[in-house]
């Protein structure tokens, strides 16, 4: 098992910025892949940013882009990602969870708690 706890959320106001933060721990060694979702009220879940551990290669979602920077960092027990947020907007709004999948699975399995942010005009 996997454990990830996020921190980092909050509330800023349309062109601010905020850092998320997630560290994983447990068997972190059975983890090839991290990521982070979000969730706006009454939308499904959306994948906005993943990061491979083996050679770091980088997706984004299109609507965050140039925006948002996915980093990782690890040492002897945890794993961490963080989430760099600028140039908010409101339609970034929403719960923010961390997410990792396993070497061989399809999907990541393994979520965080998630981290409110709220961006307002």
């Amino acid at each position: 098992q996997v454990q990830l706890v996020e921190s980092g959320g909050g509330s800023v106001q349309t062109g601010g910025s905020l850092n998320l933060s997630c560290a994983g721990s447990g068997n972190t060694y059975t983890v090839c892949e991290m990521g982070w979702y979000r969730q706006a009220p009454g939308l499904g879940r959306e994948v906005v940013s993943s990061i491979r551990r083996d050679d770091g290669s980088i997706k984004y979602a299109d609507s965050v882009k140039g925006r948002f920077t996915i980093s990782q960092d690890k040492d002897d027990a945890r794993l961490y990602i963080y989430l760099q947020m600028n140039n908010l907007k409101t339609d970034d709004t929403a719960v923010y969870y961390c997410a990792a999948r396993r070497c061989g699975g399809t999907a990541f399995e393994y979520w965080g708690q998630g981290t409110q942010v709220t961006v307002s005009s």
